[in-house]
């Protein structure tokens, strides 16, 4: 007889799932494969809660497959590494951002894009090498390919690290890519969310002169007094918005963008997006936002509080970003 999807590997894991379209996660006992050759295994401290997650638990992309067990902000401690595995120990400080794989051949490989690999697998709701779904880190561990694995710098604290695995990264590589990381450059924030204070913190520390574009007056003060910008606009204040230069968007809304063309072609202004970072970028970044100290503004919640805090971020009611306190609650809830 075939097993379940969740005991096809031979090493029992727990986490909160959820079954259906109605997001709502509970206790759920699955597998995960034994350590191989190039693998690390690590005990999962801390997961982020990304938007990302809460539009797949809902299937809002029409992807999701069920059970779906997400979280691709997840960091913890080594317990086990494969026999060639070199870069890590046991008791290292490590995480796993949002892939988990990729073919490792194609020309985005092959120049450290695995984000853009039209294979890349991955953390979670993804079809693994060996045809199995992935699961995420609102579990009790994880295992990956030493490829994956990104170091912790140690003056970072796990909790606040977790975050910087998907928004970090995904701000900071488009501030990198389209030159916006020299000193003096102009750059505006739109939307002051879990990746728009980060984005704020990472343009700071390169020298930007940072503008926060916001529907909400109320976050002027904030935006200015707390995370360090320069100014803020106002985005339904038609007379404050009358200039831009490059739109690089790194959100992922239900509903696709409209856009006028008349304000693009005059003066050669520039739509383009950008995909979180591959793994070289990713553990740059992490090690640049622990040279800085750039850390995210958290709120660190047990894991039974889960469908809770994914109602408030529905509700954009969050500074600015959850992260679950896995280690110390999963087993308890």
């Amino acid at each position: 007889m075939a097993k379940a999807p969740e005991e096809d590997h031979p090493v029992r894991a727990f986490g909160w799932a959820t079954r259906d379209t109605s997001g709502v996660l509970s206790p759920f006992n699955f597998s995960r494969r034994v350590t191989e050759d190039e693998d690390v295994r690590f005990k999962i401290f801390y997961c982020g809660i990304c938007h990302s997650d809460l539009h797949s638990a809902k299937n809002e992309w029409g992807n999701s497959s069920y059970p779906l067990l997400p979280g691709h902000e997840l960091v913890g401690v080594v317990t086990e590494v494969g026999s060639k595995v070199q870069k890590y120990k046991v008791g290292d400080r490590v995480g796993v951002g949002c892939m988990v794989g990729a073919c490792h051949t194609c020309e985005n490989c092959e120049n450290n894009l695995e984000n853009y690999c039209p294979k890349m697998i991955l953390t979670y709701n993804s079809m693994n090498y060996d045809g199995t779904m992935t699961y995420g880190g609102y579990s009790d561990h994880m295992v990956a390919n030493q490829r994956y694995i990104i170091r912790i710098p140690d003056n970072l604290p796990l909790d606040v690290a977790a975050p910087l695995l998907c928004a970090g990264i995904t701000t900071y590589s488009p501030l990198r890519y389209f030159g916006l990381d020299k000193s003096g450059m102009k750059v505006g924030v739109v939307g002051l969310g879990g990746l728009g204070h980060l984005a704020v913190k990472f343009a700071k520390a390169f020298g930007a002169v940072v503008t926060v574009i916001s529907t909400s007056p109320s976050k002027k003060q904030e935006a200015i007094k707390v995370l360090g910008a320069d100014s803020f606009l106002v985005s339904s204040n038609s007379n404050e918005m009358q200039s831009h230069g490059k739109i690089i968007t790194v959100g992922a809304p239900e509903k696709p963008l409209e856009l006028p063309v008349f304000p693009l072609i005059m003066g050669r202004k520039l739509v383009a997006g950008s995909l979180i970072g591959g793994m070289k970028e990713t553990q740059e970044m992490i090690d640049f936002a622990g040279m800085h100290n750039i850390t995210p503004e958290i709120e660190v919640v047990p894991m039974d509080y889960v469908n809770t805090a994914m109602e408030r971020l529905a509700k954009a009611d969050v500074k600015y970003r959850f992260v679950l306190d896995v280690a110390n609650t999963l087993n308890a809830a």
